[in-house]
């Protein structure tokens, strides 16, 4: 078979090959998180390109420094056939979803600060992998047992759901919850396995019946897991003998019902949601001390408080981070995320009495305050490092003990490691202010040609660096791209893609030695034919997918354009890595100039960009949209006059369209609402229309407290003004934008008279990884557009 024949057979499957394998991550390495001196790492990877069973890994280096991966556990060993067949609690389901966990089998774990032992859990069952060290050869030896599987089996009502389960960093209990109980298990030894419930949020009416129970323990509260990224409720202490633990209650959130209408017989499921302009989740933090027997067996509680703060000014609990030799540091903000404060919580401090609190920080920001993954944290020598958005230097920035250190123009996106000689971290270089580069990168930075095909070190890209607190900063990863890594004292592990590569990459370095961790991940069979370029007044950073060199359409004049944003707050689309254009490939291929613009809001470029959209996300993110939709084709002329590429097919400006999913499934809809002379067809996938129907976190972060400000920001009302074809997307068990954004607006245009197409998914939720569905939806949506624009 020819090249032409491989790379068109390849885009002809990719929709199904792209959900079977999970956008290509069944096979690949990830998860990666350090061990011990650094020298091991745990990882998590299945067999093969369409296996969706995760199994725990080992990366190690053997005293001559050669690389070996040793497979600590395999669901499939421990379960048979039935880890195949997952079955999971309804509340391992939900975190997953709040997660974008699509895997099944062990897709996450917990690791003592040995290395040693690790828990996990696999269809709600809880494993223990003890690893032995061959003293001959200096192998691993994994053991790998249920640990107190007669427990639950004896008690499930008790003992079950087994959720989130931490190990103690000594390696001698782990720690779970029920959403009722926190569950504590002494682990083996001649005495067995056992499990005590420590705490419980159990409610009972006035004759000792079981009621309905509106709280719950060691779990994130929704907006947590769902908007701040944090997915922990319990904390162990660095000493294995205290806890910290969130309890929350949500009687007075609205009860929202999730149902499938296909089965009419099945009853309606019901939750509480955190509605923007209603009552959030009632949140708590207790902190308890431990005591163990002589045998290091769970013997009760001997110290148990509350944590005390203004929970009424500050009712969020952003973060929490406990280092050793300190105590847990706790970040707390307020309803509107406009001030915070960095609390230290009295755990072991001399004369404070267990619980109490003193601010160490406080921070105000006029729009919002941004959350940076990692911080607040503690030097291991006590300085204090915090985010700061430092409006004046137009920079996120961090500081040690209120002193900014990072220097303008690289934004911090996320805290990895911090030492006493410097912070690891994610970082988007702002050329325009930091206008000098490390030496390691100045070579690509400085080839325009490459910028245009790789992208740069810039908003596209995620770096990972070293900045000392004089603010040096040494680059670890040297390529653009979409960088994470795990560090320990003597080695670290970098992963992420790029544009030079199709698959997601792992390395384990230890000193002058590295290794590139194996991959079996499926490839899409086609690089995307991506132009990287800024289109406008305000430099939009935009992606340009134009059809394959194989493509009948190749070679065409003019061709249609479709654009596909995300477009929104919080998340960007235009970054150095391939993954993010393989979908937009696909579209190229059936005849269209496709383009991804990232407009004022979208992540990277510092806190006055994102700050834009405040208060009139609409107004502003279809104006950037509208923006990019006009400076394309001297843009695409400046691209063919170069002469160093194949010829940009030119765009068509009488036929743009424009798709997406979520926020861009929002804007989709806005642009042939409120755009018709721009935008001439639109498929929204699964679209807030009415904001005061989405999370209170998130929503209010950006439109505020006033109504007046969220009927603005709607698109409900909009809707007699439709001239324009537009296809709504949504699935019906969808618990982050319900169906009920895109019912609303169905409803409106029904009312006024305006056609339109709607698309109901049965038991699809924000994730769509149904084989078929995620084919159809792609074909029908392009067959909507090509009959739209014909």
């Amino acid at each position: 078979m020819s090249e032409t024949n491989d790379v068109n057979d390849a885009i002809k499957h990719f929709p199904r090959l792209r959900a079977r394998t999970l956008r290509f991550g069944c096979g690949a390495p990830r998860s990666a998180q350090t061990v011990g001196d650094g020298s091991r790492a745990l990882f998590l990877r299945s067999d093969g390109p369409e296996d969706l069973v995760t199994a725990l890994w080992l990366s190690w280096f053997d005293e001559s420094g050669e690389h070996h991966e040793t497979k600590l556990a395999d669901p499939r060993e421990l379960l048979g056939a039935t880890a195949d067949s997952e079955d999971v609690p309804a509340e391992e389901k939900a975190r997953r979803e709040r997660a974008r966990e699509g895997g099944t089998g062990i897709v996450g774990y917990s690791a003592d600060d040995d290395g040693n032992r690790i828990v996990f859990t696999i269809n709600g069952r809880l494993f223990l992998t003890d690893i032995d060290w061959n003293d001959e050869t200096g192998a691993p030896e994994p053991h790998t047992r249920e640990l107190a599987g007669e427990w639950l089996d004896e008690d499930p009502a008790m003992y079950t759901p087994v959720l989130n389960p931490r190990i103690a960093p000594d390696g001698e209990h782990v720690l779970y919850t029920t959403g009722s109980y926190l569950m504590l298990v002494d682990i083996g030894g001649e005495l067995g396995d056992r499990i005590t419930a420590v705490y419980g949020v159990s409610v009972e009416d006035e004759d000792g019946n079981p009621a309905e129970n509106t709280w719950k323990i060691g779990l994130a509260e929704f907006v947590a897991g769902e908007e701040m990224d944090r997915y922990d409720g319990f904390w162990w202490a660095p000493d294995s003998q205290h806890v910290l633990f969130e309890s929350f209650d949500t009687a007075d959130e609205p009860t929202w019902y999730i149902s499938d209408p296909a089965d009419p017989e099945k009853r309606a499921d019901g939750r509480r949601y955190p509605r923007a302009l209603t009552r959030n989740a009632d949140v708590y933090l207790t902190v308890i001390t431990l005591a163990f027997d002589e045998n290091d067996r769970y013997a009760g509680i001997t110290g148990n408080a509350d944590v005390d703060w203004d929970r009424e000014a500050y009712e969020y609990v952003a973060a929490v981070h406990w280092r050793r030799g300190h105590d847990p540091l706790v970040l707390v903000q307020n309803r509107r995320q406009t001030r915070d404060q960095v609390l230290e919580v009295a755990v072991a401090a001399d004369g404070a009495a267990l619980g109490a609190t003193r601010v160490l920080e406080e921070h105000a920001n006029d729009q919002w305050i941004d959350l940076i993954h990692g911080t607040p944290v503690y030097t291991p020598d006590g300085r204090l490092v915090c985010p700061l958005n430092d409006m004046a230097a137009d920079t996120n920035r961090l500081t040690v003990d209120g002193r900014p250190f990072t220097p303008a123009g690289w934004n911090v996106r996320a805290v990895l490691d911090v030492t006493d000689d410097d912070v690891l971290a994610v970082v988007q270089r702002a050329p325009e202010i930091a206008t000098e580069v490390p030496r390691a990168w100045a070579g690509s930075d400085a080839d325009s040609d490459a910028e245009s095909l790789f992208g740069g070190h810039d908003a596209r890209s995620f770096d990972v660096v070293s900045i000392d607190y004089n603010g040096t900063i040494t680059p670890v990863t040297t390529d653009p791209g979409q960088w994470t890594a795990s560090r320990g004292e003597r080695g670290i592990v970098v992963s992420g893609r790029d544009m030079r590569s199709a698959r997601a990459q792992m390395r384990h370095i230890l000193g002058e030695q590295s290794a590139t961790i194996s991959s079996t991940a499926a490839e899409p069979g086609f690089t995307p034919n991506v132009t990287f370029t800024r289109l406008g007044e305000h430099q939009l950073y935009t992606a340009i997918i134009a059809p394959s060199p194989s493509s009948p359409y190749a070679h065409s004049d003019k061709l249609p354009v479709l654009m596909k944003p995300y477009g929104g707050p919080g998340f960007q689309q235009v970054v150095a890595s391939q993954s993010f254009y393989w979908e937009g490939q696909w579209w190229a291929d059936q005849g269209f100039l496709v383009v991804t613009a990232d407009g004022r809001g979208t992540t990277g470029r510092g806190p006055a960009w994102d700050r834009a959209i405040f208060e009139n996300m609409k107004g502003v993110t279809l104006a950037d949209q509208i923006e990019a939709v006009s400076a394309l084709p001297e843009a695409v002329s400046r691209l063919n006059a170069d002469g160093r590429r194949p010829g940009v097919p030119m765009p068509d400006l009488d036929k743009v369209c424009m798709i997406g999913w979520s926020y861009g499934g929002f804007l989709s809809a806005l642009a042939v609402l409120d755009a018709p002379d721009v935008f001439k067809a639109a498929c929204a996938g699964a679209p807030p229309t009415d904001w005061t129907l989405y999370d209170t976190h998130y929503t209010e972060r950006y439109l505020g407290l006033d109504p007046d400000v969220y009927r603005r920001n709607g698109i409900v009302q909009d809707a007699p003004g439709l001239v324009r074809p537009l296809m709504l997307i949504h699935g019906f068990a969808d618990d982050n934008v319900t169906i009920a954004h895109s019912l609303r607006l169905s409803q409106a245009m029904m009312a006024a008279g305006r056609p339109h197409t709607f698309l109901p998914l049965t038991g699809i939720t924000h994730m769509t990884n149904d084989e078929t569905v995620a084919e159809n939806l792609l074909t029908l949506q392009r067959d909507f557009l090509r009959d739209a624009l014909a």
